[in-house]
């Protein structure tokens, strides 16, 4: 049975985990970040509202791990134009709170918002995060990162960085 010390410690060890990761994309640390993730890890921006299959609905970006790899490879290669020069980027990551615990992962929501300044000017991407986390030989890994935009039913801007 789980006490409050025992959640507060959890707490604080998924906080650190998102601070981590925010960080890591912040800083297109993309290897790094790619290393936080579980082998069967998923990755989903869901299109047109909060989601609920990404089989039958549309999305804005639905990757497992070796989908996840690729990306970062591609993003890797200085051959990503609309990265050119990089965009500055800041991750801010707020109401994180534990949704759901398992014997051996842990449901977390949360919000971000980012700011993206670019040679074309500057953006605010507002969403509901949702990750899994499983523990792997002591550390989390993402099973899943699901990134829900408030305004994914509308036109978004060319999004060439990882959310």
């Amino acid at each position: 049975m789980a006490t409050a010390a025992t959640d507060v410690a959890l707490l604080q060890d998924v906080t650190q985990f998102i601070y981590r990761e925010a960080r890591l994309q912040d800083e297109h640390r993309y290897e790094d970040w790619e290393a936080l993730w579980a082998d069967d890890g998923v990755y989903w921006v869901p299109a047109n509202g909060e989601g609920t299959d990404p089989d039958l609905e549309m999305s804005i970006l639905y990757d497992n791990r070796s989908r996840i790899g690729l990306r970062v490879r591609q993003l890797m290669t200085g051959r990503r134009y609309s990265q050119m020069p990089k965009s500055e980027l800041r991750r801010l990551v707020s109401n994180i709170e534990i949704l759901e615990t398992g014997s051996d992962s842990v449901t977390v929501g949360c919000n971000a918002l980012i700011y993206e300044s670019n040679y074309k000017g500057e953006t605010l991407w507002a969403s509901r995060n949702q990750y899994v986390l499983r523990r792997v030989a002591g550390d989390f890994r993402m099973a899943l990162k699901k990134v829900v935009f408030v305004n994914n039913a509308t036109p978004l801007y060319n999004m060439a960085f990882l959310v």
